[in-house]
């Protein structure tokens, strides 16, 4: 959770805003219902026949519109050089594909996550978490090429459907049980990664198309294996458990790292100049965010603090914790209580818990005015009653509170008949919102990439000890794709990590 300017780092919206998924789905639902007929042609990127329900002029408007949804939810990346690099970059590859006249757009996410995606109609995203993997021009090329023959191939209009597109956003409400499902939009925490599921066939083809286009723009396509074994070791190091987003629903990554070696015989025959722009690269991601950025809040313990807000809030032990760009939350083991807090739209804490309470279908006990730790606050219980016959009825508490001219807005809900077990807990949570002072805290700083140009030969362990001894050796290997004892040359150029907290 940010300062909130936008739907990710910056002031939310007063009202949840809408789920970025769902508008996504009626744009798409409106224009496959509207569609009055079927057509079939031949794809001009992959040469294969391909049924159309959507013609371009909507798939650009439907990619429009997330556009907006996504820059707004995810925020971009707060570097305008480093953001018109990417572009420059993608524009050139998307000129050589075989829908150059689309509105092509490159953006890069605020997000510490590995991962790149595409939307209908030209929109393409790369996350800063996959840019400080990345050594060289050239592996960026590679993916943002992959994504460009998601578009041309136009795999993403085949793959809007109404399931797929359910299982887009990450909101608490769509990950808690049965009971709350329907309630989460009460208390919505914004979206989370909105990425397009494709089949592995989708997945080989983007790669094919992503290594034509890279050749077309005399990149060396070598590199784009590169990344593959790359991202798969991202994978290994965590133990299978953080499996980078752009590899997460594809074919093994080392089978494609395979299938695309195989291919670089035809490929690179097609250049004479093999571009790799290594220093290029590194010198315009020298100082980029590495990892989660502690200033957009972080935890300790079940404790959130948001150094830019001065703020903290605790949450009740053993929940389960999600820090997202308009609101912070926890969920219960059981996934059948939670706890949100967002900004609350209002000049006031009672302000905003009128326009809480008075919503249709809320039944709302007494607001109470009270101090909470210095700080004024709008407090009370309310009930949802479930229109669903036996469905038991959603029962909360909200709390309204006024900290640095800013209101927020905290709520903590399960189901009526569970109340008598999570009651204490969501109030003592709510209650629990207070000022911030501790320098620790308030200056704490996120780790950046760092680029050293090496003054003699090493390795990278004797690197590690001279440039880096707070960053792990095996994590200084991953970001540099080289092994622990790998020799640098004097005069190479090597990542290391500053800062941040360790």
């Amino acid at each position: 959770m940010t300062d909130f300017p936008t739907l990710a780092t910056t002031p939310a919206t007063t009202r949840r805003p809408r789920s970025a998924y769902r508008a996504l789905l009626a744009v798409v639902l409106s224009a496959v219902l509207g569609f009055a007929g079927l057509s079939c042609s031949t794809n001009p990127a992959t040469g294969q026949r391909q049924l159309s329900l959507i013609g371009e002029e909507q798939e650009v408007a439907m990619g429009r519109e997330a556009d907006q949804q996504i820059s707004q939810a995810m925020g971009l990346y707060p570097d305008e050089e480093l953001q018109r690099y990417v572009n420059a970059v993608g524009q050139r590859l998307a000129a050589e594909s075989e829908r150059p006249n689309l509105p092509w757009t490159f953006r890069v996410i605020d997000d510490p996550t590995v991962n790149a995606f595409a939307l209908p109609g030209g929109y393409i995203y790369l996350t800063r978490g996959i840019m400080t993997y990345f050594n060289n021009e050239a592996e960026m090329a590679s993916v943002l090429g992959h994504e460009i023959g998601h578009v041309t191939a136009r795999h993403s209009v085949e793959q809007l459907s109404r399931q797929q597109l359910a299982g887009l956003g990450l909101g608490i409400g769509m990950i808690l049980s049965p009971e709350l499902r329907e309630f989460g939009d009460l208390a919505q925490t914004g979206m989370g990664l909105l990425f397009l599921k494709y089949g592995r066939d989708d997945e080989r083809q983007a790669d094919s198309l992503g290594l034509r286009y890279m050749v077309r723009e005399d990149y060396d396509p070598s590199q784009m294996p590169n990344v593959f074994e790359t991202l798969a070791r991202v994978s290994d190091a965590s133990g299978g458990q953080r499996l980078p987003g752009f590899l997460s629903s594809h074919p093994d990554p080392q089978a494609r790292a395979q299938r695309i070696r195989g291919a670089l015989g035809d490929a690179e025959n097609q250049t004479a100049v093999a571009r790799v722009a290594r220093e290029d690269y590194l010198g315009r991601l020298d100082g980029t965010v590495f990892g989660e950025d502690p200033r957009q809040g972080f935890f300790e313990g079940n404790t959130f603090y948001h150094p830019e807000l001065r703020f903290s809030l605790r949450f009740p032990n053993g929940w389960k914790t999600v820090n997202q760009r308009t609101a912070v939350a926890a969920i219960s083991p059981k996934e059948d209580a939670v706890v949100v807090l967002q900004h609350a739209n209002a000049s006031s804490p009672e302000a905003a818990a009128r326009e809480f309470f008075n919503q249709q279908g809320l039944r709302a006990g007494r607001a109470q005015a009270r101090n909470l730790n210095g700080l004024d606050s709008v407090s009370g219980q309310f009930e949802v009653p479930r229109q669903q016959q036996g469905a038991a009825d959603i029962a909360g508490i909200a709390t309204f509170v006024e900290h640095r001219d800013t209101v927020y807005q905290i709520i903590g809900y399960t189901t009526e008949n569970r109340w008598r077990s999570y009651g204490s807990a969501l109030d003592g949570s709510l209650a629990s919102f207070g000022r911030v002072t501790d320098r620790r805290i308030l200056d704490v700083e996120p780790a950046r990439i760092d680029i050293v140009r090496l003054d003699r030969a090493m390795t990278l362990r004797e690197f590690q000890q001279r440039y880096n001894r707070s960053a792990d050796l095996q994590e200084l290997a991953l970001i540099n794709q080289l092994g622990t004892n790998t020799r640098l040359e004097a005069g190479s150029q090597v990542k290391r990590l500053v800062g941040g907290r360790r």
